[in-house]
């Protein structure tokens, strides 16, 4: 029996492909770091959407000083046309509503709530970003030095971590602030000025231990990497190998966890307020505002008072905490 006939080749031979090196070849680009987890943050629709809040409420707070100084943002004015002078509640609708006061005002007072919230991002951001930077300075040169060299060094800095772990902070910052408020003026300053900087210490210096450890675990498992030995055999002394091969590597986790941590210090500068030790009244603080709605319980006549600040708190900590998820998945490279 005739074997049966191979089919025709009729697309000739395969194209050649030039190889690496070869006239024609393309060059293999690789990517960095910053541009792969870029690229996966980018399929991270909430993470994104936090960010444009974030980036949101940033512009809304650097724009309100300007606004403010201008006099365009009027938030000590009082305005008692707007409110009913036998409740000391705002007339109209759900809290004086208007195309003038889109917010409302604040009751007994007629203050344009929309000012007062703007005015109030300033403060808090600023503390909480402030707070943030101080902790991790201290926390990320405490934990790198710990991890790295090791000894009696990280018995020490550990001891300390654990001390200021124990301290009762909140009862350390309502006193601390408490006798503060009860003095006109220390340390050169006065009035909110003072007040802000003994919020921004007390959150800051107190904070530091929590970021501290996460490095100091991340340098443990670093310094036993092959291009920390490779560096050391080449001669490089201990610092050098702390800022040119550790910190660099290292910039993800703090980069993640002070994403983290500034929600963090929002809710306790705005608890400060509300608990009274922090920002007062008439100063457009949100945890004030908070508390002046429950002190009087303006909330049960006036719902807007309350929500305006409460959803303010809300959806800021909530966009920090998504941008800071996404972070963490797109910076840790076992998550995909």
């Amino acid at each position: 029996m005739a074997a049966p006939l191979e089919p025709l080749d009729l697309a000739g031979p395969p194209a050649h492909v030039p190889g690496p090196g070869e006239p024609g070849a393309k060059a293999i680009q690789g990517r960095s770091l910053a541009e792969i987890a870029w690229t996966r943050l980018k399929r991270d629709r909430w993470a994104l959407g936090g960010g444009i809040v974030i980036a949101l409420f940033v512009v809304i707070a650097i724009v309100s000083v300007f606004l403010k100084n201008a006099g365009i943002l009027d938030v000590s004015t009082y305005n008692t046309g707007l409110i009913d002078h036998n409740t000391d509640n705002p007339l109209g609708f759900f809290g004086g509503i208007s195309w003038t006061h889109p917010f409302g005002v604040d009751p007994q007072y007629g203050r344009d709530m929309l000012s007062r919230v703007l005015v109030g991002s300033e403060y808090s951001l600023l503390i909480a970003f402030t707070a943030t930077l101080i902790s991790v300075v201290i926390g990320v040169v405490m934990g790198v030095i710990a991890g790295y060299f090791g000894g009696w060094v990280d018995i020490v800095i550990n001891w300390l971590m654990n001390v200021f772990l124990a301290f009762p902070l909140l009862l350390f910052a309502i006193a601390l602030t408490g006798v503060v408020q009860g003095t006109n003026s220390a340390f050169g300053l006065s009035g909110d000025a003072l007040h802000i900087v003994v919020l921004v210490f007390v959150i800051g210096f107190f904070n530091w231990p929590y970021i501290g450890r996460i490095i100091r675990g991340q340098t443990l498992s670093l310094r036993e990497r092959e291009f920390i030995d490779a560096a050391r055999s080449l001669g490089a002394r201990g610092f050098y190998v702390l800022w040119h091969e550790l910190l660099p590597n290292l910039v993800g986790p703090v980069l993640v966890y002070s994403t983290l941590l500034i929600p963090t210090n929002i809710l306790f500068e705005a608890a400060l307020d509300f608990l009274g030790v922090g920002l007062k009244l008439p100063t457009p603080s949100w945890g004030a505002m908070l508390a002046d709605a429950v002190t009087n319980q303006y909330y049960s006549v006036d719902p807007e008072y309350i929500l305006v600040p409460g959803l303010a708190i809300f959806i800021s900590v909530m966009a920090f905490n998504l941008l800071g998820d996404g972070l963490r998945d797109a910076l840790d490279p076992r998550s995909h």
